[in-house]
Order: structure tokens, then sequence, then C-alpha cells
């Protein structure tokens, strides 16, 4: 059967930085090929796509993944109804997010042992972990909410309104969900799969970390007292990295379901999702030490393909690492090895017949010429959103 499958395939040069560190502060790293290579974790850059989406999409039209979503949704009963005071808005919030997701909605003991010593208000309720909930469902489930205001608990023993509150909870999917999935540890009736595939970033060639020593001078110290206020170190690598997403559109739109606005086509939001994933992904980058080392770099390459297919990886193109060319760097011969992998590899598979945009930048990058149209991001954007409709529509 045929498919809709967008892969996002990335190199991207960073110099000094530590994008993602593990427990020790040290950058992250995998053994790929039999050496070591520097890694940026997927969570790391699904994160900082998401937060891409807050400057490329409605509000309305994201989720909020919070173990905090009685406060959230509290204020939205308020709103609707003023003349709920916050601790009974709070209470239904507690109660009506329990029916809805089956995650007991709490205040933590810790917390609320803490409030009492300081002789505070108890703090709002929570939920165990994690919650990912979109603003349309929020707005859902304020008015059922208000419509039991006046006994919540008996409300939703009547099944139909509980029924209704998870109905709620699992229809009108933001973006962000419906792109990144969700997990109810409680109701896995309600989980929602994800749409998106993310692999790690891996370097194209070997890394070691180093470490850099600083010091930190007191402003306020005398002649007499010399030397530093703080002395500490820091890790970090330099690399050029590998990065693949695939995004599966036909997944994508059963998420979405029958579209976030009534006044619009079917395949409009599924468009727009799939124009600000892929702009999100390529444009991202994640903040870890970013203000030590101003890190701050875009991709030299950017390969789009829409398949028909299953998605493809071309990490295999940098099994064996890749040596520095005569200048010392690794970008040109990273260019060479994927000009003469892809073709290699769709060959033998079959899997060629696709459509493909290319995005590069500067000379080390020529090698790609010819792999497929060259766009600029805002080009590949609306070209990927234009794509994707058509697909969808020829498949009605």
């Amino acid at each position: 059967m045929s498919r809709t499958i967008l892969d996002v395939h990335v190199l991207q040069t960073v110099p000094p930085s530590n994008l993602n560190r593990d427990d020790t502060g040290s950058p992250k790293s995998a053994v790929y090929g039999g050496v070591r290579r520097a890694r940026v974790s997927s969570q790391a850059w699904k994160r900082a796509t998401r937060r891409s989406f807050e400057d490329l999409l409605d509000p309305a039209e994201l989720g909020v993944r919070t173990k905090r979503g009685a406060e959230i949704l509290a204020a939205r009963i308020s709103a609707l109804e003023p003349s709920i005071e916050e601790a009974q808005a709070l209470a239904l919030a507690a109660e009506t997010l329990q029916a809805a997701t089956g995650s007991k909605i709490e205040v933590p003991k810790r917390k609320a042992d803490a409030a009492k010593k300081k002789g505070e208000n108890e703090p709002p309720p929570e939920s165990s972990y994690l919650m990912f909930l979109s603003s349309r469902q929020f707005d859902g489930l304020a008015r059922l909410a208000v419509e039991g205001a006046a006994d919540i608990k008996a409300f939703l023993k009547v099944k139909s309104n509980k029924d209704w509150a998870r109905r709620i909870a699992d229809t009108r999917h933001s973006v962000d969900i419906a792109l990144f999935g969700r997990m109810v540890a409680d109701s896995t009736d309600i989980n929602v799969d994800a749409a998106t595939q993310v692999a790690h970033a891996i370097s194209v060639h070997e890394v070691e970390n180093e470490s850099d020593y600083y010091t930190a001078v007191d402003d306020h110290n005398g002649d007499a007292e010399p030397g530093a206020g703080m002395i500490g170190t820091v890790e970090f690598n330099s690399a050029t990295l590998y990065r693949y997403a695939a995004l599966d559109v036909d997944l994508l739109r059963r998420n979405l379901g029958e579209g976030l606005r009534e006044d619009e086509p079917l395949t409009e939001p599924v468009r727009r999702a799939a124009r600000a994933f892929v702009h999100g992904f390529v444009a991202s980058l994640p903040t870890g030490k970013i203000n030590t080392f101003g890190n701050h770099t875009l991709p030299d390459v950017v390969v789009v393909k829409l398949r028909t297919t299953r998605p493809i990886s071309f990490a295999a193109a940098f099994e064996e690492p890749v040596a520095k060319d005569i200048t010392g760097g690794y970008l040109r011969t990273a260019c060479e090895r994927l000009a003469a992998y892809v073709p290699d590899i769709e060959r033998a598979y079959g899997a060629d017949d696709t459509t493909t945009w290319l995005l590069r930048v500067g000379a080390g990058t020529e090698k790609l010429s010819g792999l497929g149209t060259e766009v600029t991001l805002p080009e590949l954007v609306d070209a990927v959103g234009a794509a994707v409709a058509g697909r969808l529509e020829q498949g009605k």
C-alpha cells in the first residue's frame, strides 16, 4: 500500500558546544562504526523543534506538557464562569482531569508538608507525571466542568458524562501531540502514536571531549586579595552532525482527525503541521550551555525526500568515520559520502521514485548538486506543504 513519508536529513557543523549533557555534565556520546561520536539525543531536538512551533503556529493549535494541568484548567474554568472561586475551580479541574485521563490529580505530599511548615496555603493539585493536552482539549474540559459545577463528583459518576470527558481528551489533538505522540500511563486507550520518528544526532567523525578550565574574579576584591573568586571546568566538543527525522503524513492526518477548524479543508491542518515540522526541525537548536558557547549555527545541508514506501535513514553512509580533508574539515567529505551513498541505496532497493529537495550552503557542499531541486528554507517549507496537500487530495 502506498504511503506518504517525509524524510529529513541534515548535516550541521557545530563549533565548541555542549548541546546535550549527561548526568555528569559531559556532552552525550555514542559508539558507532567502532569509534566514539558526539551525540545529541532525539528528546533534546524534539523539544527544540516543539518550542519553535510557538513562532510558527497559532497557540490554539498547540498543547502543553505539564504536571500542573489542573492550574491551567482551573484558569479556563474561572474565565468561563467568573463566579467560581479559585479553590472551587481547582477542585473542579482536578476531578475533571482525573475522569478524562484516569490519572490521580492531587497535591504532592512533599509540597503539602512544606507549605504546612511555612504556614502557607496548600499548593495546587498535580498529576504524578507529565500530561500532554491540547489547548482545545483544555477548553472542552473547562466547559464540561462548568456544566457539572454544582456537584462535580456526582456529575462525573454518570457514565455518559465520564465518557464525554474521555472523548474530549482523545479528540481535537494539537499539532505537537499529533506529531510527537502522547503516553497516558493510566489510560492507554487515549495514547497517541507519534507521527514522527527523530534519530539521535551523531557526528560523522570520531570525537573526543575537551575540558575548559575557567575562573571568575570577585569584583569587590582588593589588591590584598588576589586570585579567583570561583574556579570550575566545563566539558565540550565540536562536530559535524548527521541529523535525521521521518514524518508519517498518513498517521499525522489520522491523529489530527477532522481538522482543527471547521471552515477549512481537511488537508489544511496537515499541510500546516508538515510545514511547521520541517521548518522547526531544520532551524531549531537545543539550548544546552548556549550562553557559555554561543554555538548558533544553521545546517549546511538539508535533504528532504517525499517517499511512498518506508522511511530510510542515511546514517550508514557514515558508519566508517569521515576523515579530515586536506584543509582539516569534515563537511566536504561528508557531502561526498552522501552524494555517493544516496543514489546507490535507493537504486538497490527500488526506492528512487521520490521527490527530493536540497538546501545547501557553502562551497564544500557542491558534490550534492543534482541530488534534488535546490531551494531556500522558505521555498522548501512551501514545497513540502503543497506536496503533502496534493498527495492527501489524491488519496481521498
